[in-house]
């Protein structure tokens, strides 16, 4: 099986240093490149083809949301992890947005770090609570909801609205699976389903297209685990 291919983009030197030496303990990843700014994110994408992208947000030239939607637009199946501080907190939603498929702080250890690339790079999205939260926010904020979102909705099936509920209230594959008494694997081929009929990418834009069709209500949503 071959490495994981990461590339690392963040426009601090010692950062960059240190993300590769975090991810230097894991052989089964391998950064393929580095880059220190949005616009060498997007050229350094578009030549190493990486597995997963780890994407600061604030930096010069070109920031990183402007650049995961650039990258997303020419690559569609790039998965892009955006690396923040709670005072990038305001960028959540854009980013996630604009294509990334999870969302982790810098200050996470460095397992979960490496744990998250592999849920990355394996399909899935990282969407934790706190992030769910940010994204319910926003949508609140929204003054309507589209008539062309609610219609996408009607291919599903009822239990399958169900799992949809669920995963825009901030819930695992787990999780759900307890909720609705069924097993994991019955979860999973709701959201692959899920996912197919509504044309998403993963179950970041699931979460924001909820929200967009009022499927699940503001403040229905799990509360976020200290």
């Amino acid at each position: 099986m071959s490495a994981l291919r990461v590339l690392i983009v963040d426009d601090d030197d010692l950062m960059r240093a240190g993300l590769c030496a975090v991810l230097s303990s894991d052989t089964t990843i391998e950064v393929v490149a580095e880059a220190a700014d949005g616009h060498a994110a997007v050229q350094a994408a578009a030549r190493v083809l990486p597995d997963v992208i780890l994407m600061d947000v604030r930096m010069p030239v070109l920031d990183g949301i402007a650049a995961t939607r650039q990258i997303v637009a020419a690559w569609p199946r790039a998965r892009v992890l955006i690396l923040t501080t709670f005072e990038d907190d305001d960028y959540v939603y854009g980013a996630l947005a604009a294509g990334a498929s999870g969302f982790l702080l810098k200050r996470t250890r460095p397992e979960h770090l490496i744990a998250a690339i592999h849920t990355i790079a394996g399909g899935e999205a990282l969407l934790s609570p706190a992030v769910t939260r940010t994204v319910i926010d926003r949508m609140i904020e929204q003054p309507a909801r589209d008539p062309r979102t609610m219609r996408r909705l009607s291919a599903l099936t009822p239990r399958e609205r169900d799992v949809l509920e669920l995963v825009a209230r901030g819930l695992s594959n787990p999780e759900i699976a307890q909720t609705l008494v069924v097993s994991e694997s019955t979860v999973k081929t709701h959201m692959k389903r899920i996912l197919d009929k509504l044309d998403l990418r993963d179950r970041v834009q699931a979460v924001i297209l909820a929200y967009e069709a009022g499927v699940t209500r503001p403040g229905s949503a799990k509360p976020v685990r200290e």
